[in-house]
């Protein structure tokens, strides 16, 4: 990996930290030349291959993730101004989905009203494989679309397990204050912790791993998140 990740690493010499612990370690051990997201990777003890065992939902982070959200939003009638009002990008219906069939991205989430889904459905191709697709379970299909969008303007992100039985989640930027990191990540946990399938059995958490987009791992103390 390099000498300065050898470094880093050296630098994470405890097998578990807090969080309140763990995050000036990642921040120490960042090394990149850019802003390096951090990110908490939560092992669970699920199996995403049973529908009653997946894991998602969303958590408002208190201090947001360090960059604008651009929230764009697919309504009719009254539901476009109250959008527009609430803080999003760009708001409309019909319109707005023939703009996205013609190749515009520029937005990092989409709310939608129930009434306009079957025209969002023609745009499953293109915002499914990114997961922008609009969801009654995260709540981007509402018809509170005022709080919505103001929610995903203020740091609102979204959790699901992959695969693995992992989740990964970006909870800020290695400039932000290590105090913040920490209660972001405690956000995300608990809200997993609370998103707990009934058929989930033995141990949930089985192992939380903190770090930046280039640095190493910092191992968490689940017991002692799990507490908080």
């Amino acid at each position: 990996m390099g000498k300065k990740y050898d470094a880093a690493k050296k630098l994470v010499d405890k097998p578990a930290y807090t969080l309140e612990e763990a995050m000036p370690l990642v921040k120490k051990a960042a090394y990149a030349a850019f802003d390096e997201t951090v990110e908490v990777a939560m092992r669970l003890g699920v199996d995403p291959k049973h529908a009653d065992q997946m894991v998602r939902g969303t958590v408002v982070l208190p201090h947001g993730l360090g960059k604008t959200t651009r929230v764009i939003a697919i309504a009719s009638g009254e539901k476009v101004r109250e959008a527009r009002e609430a803080g999003a990008d760009e708001a409309g219906g019909e319109d707005l989905v023939q703009k996205i069939q013609g190749g515009w991205m520029d937005f990092d989430a989409v709310v939608a009203t129930p009434d306009m889904m079957k025209s969002v459905g023609r745009l499953g191709k293109v915002l499914g494989p990114r997961g922008l697709m609009p969801n009654p379970k995260t709540g981007t299909v509402t018809l509170d679309v005022e709080r919505a969008v103001k929610e995903l303007k203020a740091g609102k992100v979204e959790f699901r397990v992959d695969k693995t039985g992992i989740i990964h989640c970006a909870v800020g930027k290695v400039s932000f204050e290590a105090k913040k990191l920490a209660e972001n990540a405690q956000a995300l946990i608990s809200s997993v912790i609370r998103a707990k399938p009934a058929s989930a059995k033995g141990q949930y958490v089985k192992s939380i791993v903190v770090s930046s987009t280039m640095g190493p791992g910092v191992p968490v103390d689940v017991s002692a998140v799990e507490a908080a």
